[in-house]
């Protein structure tokens, strides 16, 4: 399923990603693409390829921030990305690298891992599966901000561990 949809999202995304590009480009200096180490299957880290939705070097002691509601430092036209999930769309590279699928839990950043597990029982169980583009969680919850958030969104991904299925996978699909 990740191979066979992701091959045929290809020749759309090529027509999609010049106009993406050049409106990133237009509002605000730096990279198209933003890489950033996160956190896959069983922990293992791997580098996860967005379109750049923040200011160039949003993070630049280095520190890992989450993001908050009306960050100042997300873009004009990072607002639009992230609204429709557009941000996410060269992350169909990581699915056919085998790094990600394209349904399961968010791949989140080892430094959050590190901190949630300190804080919420059992969150490692969400690495038991590989990362996707989509999940349960982002079907049924927005993003988050905080452990109590992770927490509700830890609850769908381990829904979705506990009841994997090609059918699941479908219907997360179309949601």
């Amino acid at each position: 399923l990740d191979l066979t949809v992701s091959l045929l999202a290809l020749p759309w995304l090529l027509v999609v990603f010049p106009a993406l590009a050049l409106a990133i480009k237009l509002n605000s200096p730096g990279p198209v693409f933003y890489k950033q180490i996160r956190s896959g299957l069983g922990g293992k880290p791997f580098w996860i390829l967005k379109f750049r939705t923040m200011v160039n070097d949003a993070e630049g002691d280095g520190k890992a921030i989450w993001a908050k509601r009306n960050d100042p430092r997300i873009t004009r036209v990072g607002h639009i990305l992230r609204k429709l999930r557009l941000d996410e769309l060269p992350q169909i590279l990581n699915v056919l690298r085998g790094e990600m699928s394209l349904i399961g839990p968010r791949p989140e950043r080892p430094e959050f891992v590190e901190q949630l597990e300190q804080s919420i029982p059992y969150y490692r169980t969400r690495l038991l599966v590989p990362p996707g583009l989509t999940g349960w969680a982002q079907v049924n919850h927005s993003y988050t901000n905080s452990v109590d958030g992770a927490l509700t969104k830890l609850q769908y991904d381990v829904h979705y561990v506990r009841h994997w299925s090609l059918w699941l996978d479908i219907y997360i699909l179309f949601q």
